[in-house]
């Protein structure tokens, strides 16, 4: 009976050596690999949400037991399997090595993961554990370096899941906890189900640690549904979100400015003349995307001329995406409010400019890898202030484009009163890829987070407007002119995830530094006892 035992062993340590465990020696990375793959598939543009259960299931199986070292290497093939495929994008128009060198060093991050995961995997309750080092994991690699990089949080790929009303709640730690705490729940009910027909017996504790890896995130996400409330607690805005698209796809869809800016123009004309026949519904404001006039309205006077005209023709304020080229210093990626009667009255300085897009580290070392890094021959300067435009009337917060990946971004704008957020953004760089979608899948999350509509103009597409409950109520085609003019609610109530912040990260991070300590005093004790 003991032989029939041993390989689902609930200790999960690694026995003797035998055919079945030598040929684990290349299932494992074999699974590590496909767990990150079916962690990409979760992700937009698919509605797959439900492959991050297995994945993490699977991950469970592959790293529990194991030792650090190999917890590590197979957490970072569990990366590169999720990474490579979902950054695919970055290298679209600059060539195969960025995007393998940004996969290769995000993957680190998983890889510490898999070290931790496996180092809690022995403990009670270890489901628990090992979701919060996930989470522990992403808190990292959204700070550093540069900046950090949060991009394929597990949370972002949530936004059609039944999961999305923990956004709510906690905001993306709190949802990303939740998938993964589910995931390996569900490896934890599996394995426990073999040990019972293995043995007949089941350990009350072990069983009850799996059946809430489970159903706690199942009920917390029904508990949450209260939360998620797209009612107009502040009346109602009727918005534009204008796409104007550019002549242009790849690196150099700018290096015809005027045609961008005159298309932007050109859209704005047209709904101008739609709303005076009556075909359209007139705007209480317009949105232009990012860089929609990357030639400067300040030193311009031509580009002035043409967007005042544009702005005076519809006959509202208009948010513009500009480029600002001061003299001396860094160039500003800027969002300017334009009223109708006074020309431009307020500003926004980009806060989290992008790195090795918008300014580049290191860049005489860089440049020994890739050439392109010099397209970008004047590095972006971060501005210091929230963006709260007050748009007749309606406070609409401002995240450009890459901030939206930043919980601090957004939040920030929502604690200054915005009771609609704005996330104008420039995609054209990366073709057809799947990164406007993975983009816009944020902005979905980011609705459910803070209780707030939500409208993505974009330059080429897919520009869309999204209610309080995360659902797109209209959006654009890729790279197609086009203007949504659609009414949202506005609000102005703060949602648990808003009024805590970081705090509930703080918390998963505490329960994952907690289950790391347990594992390395049980490690010292297991030592001490062998020794003696």
């Amino acid at each position: 009976m003991s032989a029939t035992i041993t390989p689902v062993d609930v200790s999960g340590a690694d026995t003797a050596p035998t055919p079945g465990s030598r040929l684990l020696r290349f299932v494992r990375p074999g699974t590590a690999l496909l767990s990150g793959f079916l962690l990409y598939l979760s992700f937009p543009p698919r509605p797959l949400w439900w492959l991050a259960l297995p994945a993490f299931a699977l991950l469970g199986w592959t790293l529990r037991g194991r030792r650090l070292r190999a917890g590590f290497g197979l957490g970072y093939l569990a990366g590169l399997g999720f990474l490579l495929p979902l950054l695919v994008w970055t290298g679209e128009e600059v060539g195969a090595g960025p995007w393998l060198a940004l996969a290769a060093v995000e993957a680190l991050f998983v890889a510490a993961a898999g070290l931790g995961i496996a180092a809690v995997s022995r403990l009670p309750w270890w489901p628990f554990f090992a979701a919060g080092v996930w989470i522990l994991a992403e808190a990292a690699r959204a700070r550093v370096p540069f900046g950090g990089f949060p991009w394929g949080k597990i949370a972002f790929g949530q936004a059609d899941g039944v999961f999305l009303p923990l956004a709510a709640v906690g905001g993306t730690p709190v949802l990303g906890f939740a998938v993964a705490l589910c995931g390996f729940g569900l490896y934890e009910v599996y394995r426990r189900v073999r040990v019972y027909r293995a043995t007949g017996t089941v350990p009350r504790g072990p069983l009850a640690a799996a059946a809430l890896s489970v159903l706690l995130p199942v009920t917390g996400a029904l508990a949450a549904l209260p939360l998620v409330d797209d009612s107009a607690e502040d009346g109602t805005a009727t918005v534009a979100a204008v796409q104007g698209n550019v002549p242009r796809l790849g690196l150099d869809f700018n290096s015809q400015r005027r045609a961008v800016l005159d298309n932007h123009v050109a859209r704005t004309r047209e709904l101008a003349a739609d709303v005076k026949a009556g075909r359209a519904p007139q705007p209480d404001f317009v949105l232009w995307p990012e860089n929609s006039s990357d030639i400067d309205p300040y030193a311009n006077a031509d580009a002035a001329d043409v967007i005042d005209g544009a702005v005076r023709a519809i006959g509202v304020p208009t948010v513009i995406g500009a480029v600002v080229t001061p003299e001396t210093g860094k160039l500003r990626n800027t969002l300017i409010e334009w009223d109708p009667r006074r020309g431009p009255v307020a500003t926004y300085d980009k806060r989290h400019v992008q790195p090795f897009g918008e300014y580049i580290p290191m860049r005489s070392f860089v440049r020994l890898f890739n050439s392109n890094v010099d397209r970008v021959s004047r590095d972006f300067g971060a501005g210091t202030k929230v963006g709260v435009f007050d748009l007749a009337g309606t406070k609409v917060g401002l995240a450009t484009c890459y901030e939206a990946a930043f919980d601090w971004a957004v939040r920030d704008t929502v604690t200054h009163g915005a009771q609609l957020i704005s996330v104008p953004s420039n995609n054209a760089t990366f073709g057809r890829s799947e990164m406007t979608y993975q983009q816009l899948a944020m902005s979905r999350v980011r609705a459910v987070e803070h209780s707030r509509s939500v409208v993505v103009p974009v330059t080429s597409g897919v520009s869309a407007v999204i209610r309080p409950d995360g659902e797109i109520v209209a959006q654009t085609k890729m790279f197609t002119p086009d203007v949504l003019v659609e009414k949202v609610p506005l609000r102005s109530s703060l949602t648990p995830a808003t009024r805590m912040g970081t705090l509930p990260e703080a918390l998963l991070v505490a329960l994952a530094a907690v289950g790391l300590g347990w594992s390395a005093l049980r490690s010292v004790r297991a030592r001490r006892s062998r020794a003696n």
